[in-house]
């Protein structure tokens, strides 16, 4: 819990204790959770949060630079606990939205044609592994 503390500090976000538990189900869930299923997670834990405590956190987290915001689907936006560019496959079948390595020259690049640089969101769209070892192929 200090290493949260302290990340929030770094941030310039005082601590409470929703916020710390807000970051830390961010931290442990890889699966980049949407408003909803982080505002169910919390409701086991602390039955009077409300979702806009959540979504308000999680917009202040976004402007500090704490979290980063995902907008794959036109449907939803996930939140990722990882700022350093990388890239997202979302599995068609799943649904999961998952952390891939790829080199890419474009992700560190801070101006393109003139264009400055500020932020780099590359996804792939597929079926993630555990779909394929299933099976789960077809939709």
């Amino acid at each position: 819990m200090e290493r949260l503390i302290e990340r929030l500090n770094e941030k310039h976000i005082q601590p409470s204790h929703q916020r710390i538990k807000i970051l830390e189900i961010l931290e442990n869930n890889c699966d980049h959770p949407n408003v909803n299923t982080i505002y169910e997670l919390l409701c086991k834990e602390m039955p009077t949060i409300s979702r806009t405590t959540v979504y308000n956190t999680l917009n202040t987290f976004v402007e500090k630079g704490l979290v980063s915001a995902l907008t794959i689907t036109p449907e939803e936006l996930r939140y990722d606990y990882v700022t350093i560019p990388h890239h997202h496959l979302l599995c068609r079948m799943c649904g999961r939205i998952i952390n891939v390595e790829v080199q890419c020259s474009f992700a560190v690049k801070k101006e393109i044609e003139g264009h400055k640089i500020e932020d780099v969101q590359g996804y792939f769209k597929g079926i993630c592994k555990e779909c394929l070892i299933k099976g789960n192929t077809e939709k």
